[in-house]
């Protein structure tokens, strides 16, 4: 595994190897000194072509916890936006002794491109790529639902916890703008590669074309879904407006009123269906302040697994080790 750029090409063997890391990163993050001295003298370049604040935030502070130095770039008030392309900003970095590059892009593909190109050659992870993938994230969520429901390390036993369950047959709900959502695709192949049921939840003008041959059960109606299926999680996700350039649905309050998560339909779920987000959250139109207040939400618990998780992946990436943390 030289480079983590999707889901959909990740192996269960993978991904399971970066969560259970994930775990004995976790148990750093508690100690007094949250630090590892496992990648010190190497450098970790943050490239950022679209703004950010938890992605960029939770990639620096797991660099920085495996003591590795930390590059910080954005496009704007760079050369960037006096014309110079990917080729030389990445090249140009690269040359500052990179060694690894961390990239957000509105474009789909472009953390391939960088992996394919042969203009560096050094591990690259894919922080999202326009409405492609967003992995890091998919696995965070996984993550965070895997502890929650009860978690299993690679061996494949239980671990304790409240559900006694891991992501094996996990029912899990994807809601809302599935179109725009690199998040919802990653966590589409994610999800399934380690057991769990997938549901997609959205009115039809926010799915994607060929939805319909994803590892996936499509529901149309929110309220028809909740009523008829046992949900494990219900992830609510951002309506981007930013990527529209036409009307996907009649107005805010009419998406709120068919497709957010309400109070009331907060109380028609199951006592133990968890919350999930991945933020930024719109209170009010896509989730009530009801539910993203609530006690089984994990939306900040999504946010605080992030860095654990980009630990894990820094460190197998770098290292090239699967083996856990002493």
């Amino acid at each position: 595994m030289k480079h983590l750029l999707d889901t959909a090409s990740l192996t269960r063997e993978d991904a399971v190897a970066i969560l259970d890391i994930a775990e004995e990163m976790a148990q750093v993050g508690e100690r007094e000194v949250k630090k590892l001295p496992v990648l010190r003298g190497r450098t970790v370049v943050n490239l950022f072509f679209e703004d950010s604040t938890r992605t960029r935030l939770s990639f620096e502070a797991a660099a920085k916890r495996l003591s590795a130095d930390v590059l910080n770039f954005s496009a704007k008030g760079s050369s960037v936006s006096k014309g110079e392309s990917l080729q030389d900003t990445v090249q140009t970095i690269s040359a500052m002794g990179a060694d690894a590059i961390v990239v957000r892009h509105s474009a789909a593909g472009t953390a391939q491109r960088l992996a394919d190109t042969g203009w560096i050659d050094v591990p690259v992870v894919n922080a999202g790529d326009g409405t492609h993938e967003h992995p890091t994230q998919a696995l965070l969520d996984a993550f965070t639902l895997r502890r929650a429901l009860g978690g299993f390390p690679a061996s494949g036993a239980v671990k304790d916890g409240p559900r006694g369950k891991g992501l094996d047959g996990a029912t899990v709900a994807i809601v809302g703008d599935i179109l725009h959502s690199r998040v919802a695709r990653s966590n589409v192949h994610l999800l399934d590669r380690l057991g769990a049921d997938v549901h997609l939840i959205a009115p039809p003008t926010l799915l994607p074309w060929g939805a319909e041959t994803w590892p996936v059960t499509i529901h149309y109606d929110l309220d028809e879904a909740i009523a008829g299926q046992d949900f494990d999680a219900v992830m609510m996700l951002r309506v981007q407006h930013e990527r529209m350039h036409e009307s996907f649905f009649p107005n805010a309050r009419e998406y709120a009123r068919l497709w957010g998560l309400s109070e009331a339909r907060l109380r028609a779920l199951p006592e133990s269906a968890f919350i999930m987000h991945p933020g930024p959250m719109n209170r009010g139109f896509e989730i009530s302040a009801a539910a993203a207040d609530s006690p089984r939400a994990l939306v900040l618990d999504q946010v605080e697994n992030g860095v654990s998780v980009r630990m894990a992946v820094l460190y197998r990436l770098l290292t090239g080790q699967e083996e856990t943390i002493d």
